[in-house]
């Protein structure tokens, strides 16, 4: 194909060339401002070990002291409601078990996150270009009956 060796962060898996890229936000609980430098690192090093164990790469991460973003490159087998899913729970739970100063926060239902999350698909051509592509496509006409 095309798109192998023009574009580094093109993959390739075992049926398919790829190149996915989503943009996750995660929100504390309440929005509360609670996250210091030392609970970021930690929080960092626990979410790419668990990309990893999808075959993903955390290719970005900062945040505030009440959310996080992340840009992830992940191949296509990988749900990202899955994933999302195995970050905030890992996340969650080994924040509370490293940092006892953070369990006021977990409040009753003992989590560290929002239930809710963005997530957005990034990188390539606008969405206006690819409509535009393939509206251009030169589609066969049909001739006879089937």
């Amino acid at each position: 194909m095309w798109l192998i060796g023009t574009d580094e962060n093109v993959r390739t898996g075992r049926h398919c060339v790829f190149r996915m890229h989503v943009h996750l936000v995660f929100v504390t609980k309440y929005r509360h401002e609670i996250f210091a430098d030392r609970h970021l690192r930690r929080c960092e090093k626990i979410m790419r070990a668990v990309c990893e164990d999808f075959e993903a790469e955390l290719v970005e991460f900062n945040s505030e002291n009440d959310h996080i973003n992340l840009l992830v490159k992940l191949p296509p087998k990988v749900a990202v409601s899955k994933l999302v899913n195995s970050l905030k729970g890992v996340s969650s739970r080994r924040l509370r078990q490293e940092f006892p100063d953070l369990v006021h926060h977990y409040w009753r239902a003992q989590r560290l996150w929002s239930g809710s999350y963005f997530a957005g698909s990034v990188g390539g051509a606008p969405l206006s270009v690819i409509k535009q592509y393939i509206e251009q496509q030169n589609r066969p006409l049909r001739t006879g009956s089937r």
